[in-house]
């Protein structure tokens, strides 16, 4: 990648809600005298995110792009090291960008959660990307960096209680519990993946037939059965979500995760009815995502773009307790943070994007990878000095 590009990193889709919360970040934590830049459709809007940045950052430049113009997506990758997108859902406008950063072998980050559209990104542009010596990394937010994260944090004080290497079988558990709203794009995206189950299941057996091929590393999944466990926090139900397929694939290219390793994912609750309430819950939304009137008003009901009040977030928190076994050493550990939605996601997604832009040091791994795999215990140590809780428990 060429050094001499005029930015060190772009912002795209710098006027949402979320891309206004990581803009603001960016110029809270640039170091002054990074050539950054912020992106989007609209010029003008761009101009009042810009107005009311109050960090000691340098003045970001603005640039119009648009995800359904090829040529201002090509533009845009060609001018940085670096791209952040907060542009949803990203099954609909997700992969021009992505397809520009690998043509001209741009690192790029998002905050998809979308099973589909990263599925769809590792058949048709890993190997590309790998060429290209650029990451493209994906799920870059609450989905799925506390988990991804915690993981690597959980395998190095396993290391330690272990007295090395990790030379058995390792089981990781992550259990989460928050308290927070999710932006409308998530929400969004929900829908748009609960409403295509065929998709998602092609796409994921295409994906995992390549990523079994590449990384051959025995990998698997836990058994996902609802129980009580009050070491992890009470009653765990199964969360069928991408975090442990991120997970997975950071444990199949990493040979620190034992020569094999499983890991279960699961949401806390308080109680065995709430246990099954929320599972009911789930089920009627993907249910109702199946029927087009009844998807297309849950669709309006809660559009991109909006988002709580800064006291509404900062009432808000999240919490993943870990525990991780080799052999007969178990170690437990806690993750933890403020606003899951959208304070911390736009810290995990500038962070993310600060590593791939700013960093000397070169991505670890390259193609279509998830955060750990892209900058290891760089971006634990990054979100440490960013005020994330990430310790061991007694």
């Amino acid at each position: 990648m060429s050094t001499s590009r005029p930015y060190a990193l772009v912002l795209f889709g710098a006027t949402g809600f979320t891309g206004g919360l990581t803009a603001r970040y960016l110029s809270r934590h640039l170091p002054p005298g990074t050539p950054w830049a912020l992106a989007g459709r609209d010029r003008a809007k761009l101009e009042r995110v810009a107005a009311g940045l109050d960090g000691d950052a340098d003045a970001p430049a603005l640039l119009q792009a648009d995800s359904g113009d090829p040529l201002s997506l090509a533009e845009l990758a060609a001018q940085t090291r670096a791209v952040a997108t907060t542009v949803g859902p990203y099954v609909r406008y997700g992969e021009p960008l992505v397809r520009a950063c690998v043509e001209h072998g741009t690192h790029y980050c998002d905050l998809t959660g979308e099973p589909e559209f990263v599925n769809t990104l590792i058949p048709r542009y890993h190997e590309a990307a790998q060429k290209a010596g650029c990451a493209i990394v994906n799920c870059c937010g609450f989905d799925s960096i506390p988990y991804d994260a915690g993981t690597l944090f959980t395998i190095r004080e396993l290391e330690k209680a272990h007295g090395g290497r990790l030379n058995a079988p390792v089981t990781v558990e992550g259990a989460v519990s928050f308290s927070g709203s999710f932006s409308g794009g998530t929400w969004q995206s929900a829908l748009e993946a609960f409403a295509r189950p065929r998709a998602n299941r092609d796409r994921l057996r295409d994906a995992q037939s390549r990523l079994q091929r590449w990384y051959p590393r025995p990998v698997g999944a836990l058994p996902m059965r609802p129980r009580k466990d009050d070491a992890l926090g009470g009653w765990l139900a199964p969360m069928p979500t991408i975090d442990p397929l991120m997970v997975m694939r950071s444990a199949r290219a990493i040979e620190d995760y034992g020569p094999s390793f499983r890991y279960g994912h699961y949401l806390v609750t308080s109680s065995l009815p709430k246990l099954v309430g929320g599972a009911a819950g789930v089920g009627g939304l993907v249910l109702a995502a199946q029927l087009g009137p009844v998807r297309r008003r849950l669709l309006k009901s809660r559009p991109s773009g909006a988002g709580p009040d800064q006291a509404t977030r900062a009432r808000s928190w999240f919490q993943v307790r870990l525990r991780g076994r080799c052999g007969d050493t178990e170690v437990r550990c806690r993750v933890a943070g403020g606003d899951p939605g959208y304070d911390e996601t736009a810290k995990m997604l500038s962070e993310t994007l600060m590593g791939l832009g700013l960093d000397t040091t070169p991505p670890d791994h390259t193609g279509v990878v998830t955060p750990v795999m892209a900058l290891g215990d760089r971006l634990v140590a990054r979100l440490q000095a960013a005020g994330m809780t990430f310790e061991r428990e007694a």
